[in-house]
């Protein structure tokens, strides 16, 4: 992430919006000073300073926020999706959806025979081996198998 850059969209962000350094940093409910440190160049965005733009202005797109990808304001659509359609986006969404995804884990469930043993076992390659959840408040759960 390139920090002048950064900057410029967070200035974007605040003209968009027609509001003060300082009534940003209390939208966002951060210190006043916390803006001023990262408009200067003296502190980097934290993941938790990022979280809060997000959750408090859903017009801002993560990617466009953090490298510029995409658009500012979102669109309509965009806003109402929780997730930025990407290839991995995508490919959560689809795991997210598949009724088999956790099938092995339910209710200590076990294959009545071999053959449907092996069907769970090859449906797919890939094997998930982390999990991460990020929380609206900045906080998170790491998962490793």
């Amino acid at each position: 992430m390139n920090r002048d850059l950064f900057i410029n969209r967070l200035k974007d962000i605040i003209q968009y919006y027609g509001l003060t350094s300082s009534t940003f940093a209390e939208k966002i409910n951060v210190p006043k000073s916390s803006i001023s440190h990262l408009m200067s160049g003296r502190n980097k965005a934290s993941l938790d300073f990022v979280l809060k733009v997000i959750d408090k202005f859903p017009d801002v797109d993560l990617y466009w926020l953090l490298n510029g990808e995409g658009v500012f304001p979102k669109s309509k659509n965009e806003v109402s999706n929780n997730l930025p359609q990407t290839k991995i986006s995508s490919s959560i969404n689809k795991a997210i959806d598949s009724p088999s995804l956790f099938s092995e884990f339910k209710n200590n469930d076990t294959p009545k025979d071999d053959t449907q043993q092996k069907k769970i076992n090859t449906k797919t390659s890939k094997k998930l081996i982390k999990v991460i959840l990020f929380y609206n408040d900045g906080s998170f759960d790491e998962f490793n198998k």
